[in-house]
């Protein structure tokens, strides 16, 4: 059965189905047959945020923000009557009609599927949960993202383009979801946790106030003093004035009286001088105290005016003191930032390394423990084979009568001497070895042995050796190019003719 809905002054209907394309909204409209009817509020919602940002000198604070955001009830694009389109009887639209997108352009539109995607009503508070999540989503990469590309100066000198491009940024961003920015409230600044950035700042606004009233509270001090001084001095001049006045008229009187007596005459002359006199000194005192009061202003002057330069430096000292310790604490947190991404990135590169050196590891274990196992199959075929070939050799050298036989067998079997000779015969190949064969006289015969006593048999025989030298140092010379001294020679010589005479003689006498 058709049915007739009519949304509420704060919600549309979302109607889709039968005889509509995408998406149809309007306020009120027949619902037929296979059609279905969705109603969504168009509500805004503020949306509370205390996001904690960077900014380019990485500077961390507290930025709260508040933004009234809701669906935007004025941007309706196509789905409005166009030229040459038409809506038939089931909310339908004929041909002839503009579709740039699936939207159309139309913010309720991608509000209504915005909800559709979360599987909720524009009422339901899950509905309601989801599009918030998105929006602060939103809110917060946007304005991470342009607080870091200013710095602080930037934020608090101009507040108002800050204001304005974070309003641009997320605006461009919610016009893919069919939402607008009502309002939006950037309140004060505050530090992060574990940061005095702005409690600095704010004490050195207190410090430099505070310091300008003790100068403005000097400066009208001076002020008051110089006015008194100068006060007090006008009344003493006009009391002197007066007296001064006061005393001529009563010596007018007196020369008045003097003057009907001729015997006064001399009197009023000296009056007068008198008054005279009194009135220069009354002149020249008055002069004196002005210079006095002058010499007194000028010397409080002095003072106030060291004062104010003294507060001035000493404003100077402690602004110059808070820059640097500021400009000390981002130094300081730049190196611990930077400290710390060095060694996160070394963890990782040593983690990294140690898997890689453990998997190597755990590859070589295996390939060593294939090769070791290789190696021991191998060595046993091999002590087999040395087992059976000794066995053998074993019985050989038994049948060859032991083991120096069994030797001959395998050199002759080998070619060994054979080897050997041709070895021989090598090394000695291309040699002109001298042979020389000495003769140094017969033996004694028998008989004349019998009459020699064997003293002298010993004597002949050194002799012989000795007379064997010359030539055989001749062939060494030759053959080697050895040279012994000739001082040698004589004293072998020498000493073998003493001995000769001394045997040569009867019962050993010289």
């Amino acid at each position: 059965m058709a049915s007739y809905r009519i949304a509420a002054p704060d919600e549309y209907l979302a109607i889709t189905g039968m005889g509509i394309k995408n998406v149809k909204i309007t306020k009120a409209a027949w619902v037929w047959p296979f059609q279905r009817c969705v109603r969504f509020s168009v509500q805004p919602h503020d949306y509370a945020m205390n996001l904690q940002a960077m900014t380019k000198e990485k500077l961390q604070f507290l930025l709260p923000v508040v933004f009234t955001i809701g669906p935007d009830v004025n941007q309706r694009g196509a789905n409005t009557r166009r030229f040459g389109s038409s809506v038939g009887a089931g909310g339908e639209e004929e041909p002839g009609d503009d579709y740039r997108s699936e939207d159309q352009g139309d913010a309720l539109m991608k509000y209504a599927m915005l909800l559709a995607d979360s599987g909720n009503t524009g009422k339901d508070a899950n509905g309601h949960q989801f599009v918030e999540n998105i929006i602060k989503g939103i809110i917060e990469g946007e304005t991470r993202v342009l607080v870091s590309s200013m710095t602080m100066e930037e934020i608090f000198t101009e507040r108002e383009v800050f204001k304005r491009r974070i309003f641009r940024n997320i605006q461009t961003e919610l016009d893919q979801f069919g939402c607008k920015i009502y309002n939006a409230n950037v309140k004060e600044l505050k530090d992060a946790p574990n940061s005095v950035y702005f409690e600095s700042l704010s004490r050195k606004a207190h410090e430099g106030a505070t310091n300008q009233a003790r100068i403005d509270v000097a400066e009208a001090q001076l002020r008051g003093n110089v006015g008194e001084a100068k006060r007090k001095g006008e009344q003493e001049r006009e009391i002197a004035k007066i007296h001064a006045e006061t005393a001529v008229q009563k010596t007018e009187r007196d020369i008045e009286r003097a003057s009907a007596e001729a015997v006064l005459a001399t009197r009023k002359t000296e009056l007068n001088r008198d008054v005279e006199i009194a009135r220069i000194a009354a002149t020249r005192k008055t002069e004196a105290q002005d210079e006095e009061l002058k010499r007194e202003v000028q010397i409080k002057r002095a003072a106030a005016e060291m004062e104010r330069l003294r507060a001035t430096e000493v404003v100077k000292a402690t602004i110059e003191r808070e820059s640097q310790q500021q400009a000390a604490d981002a130094k300081a947190y730049q190196i611990e930032a930077e400290a710390r991404a060095n060694y996160e990135k070394q963890k990782q590169d040593a983690e990294a390394a140690a898997y890689k050196t453990k998997q190597e590891a755990e590859a070589w274990s295996a390939a060593a423990i294939q090769k070791a196992e290789a190696d021991l199959q191998r060595r046993l075929k091999e002590a087999e084979g040395l087992a059976a070939m000794a066995d053998a050799y074993a019985r050989l050298g038994q049948a060859l009568g032991g083991p120096a036989g069994l030797l001959q067998y395998m050199m002759i079997e080998k070619g060994t001497y054979v080897e050997l000779a041709k070895a021989n015969a090598e090394a000695i190949r291309g040699l002109q070895p001298k042979i020389s064969v000495w003769n140094t006289g017969a033996e004694p015969a028998a008989a004349d042995a019998a009459h020699h006593p064997p003293t002298t048999s010993s004597i002949a025989t050194m002799r012989n050796i000795y007379q064997m030298l010359p030539p055989l140092m001749t062939t060494i010379n030759e053959q080697t190019g050895i040279t012994l001294p000739e001082w040698q020679f004589g004293r072998l010589a020498g000493q073998m003719s003493q001995l000769e005479r001394s045997e040569n003689q009867p019962n050993g006498k010289k």
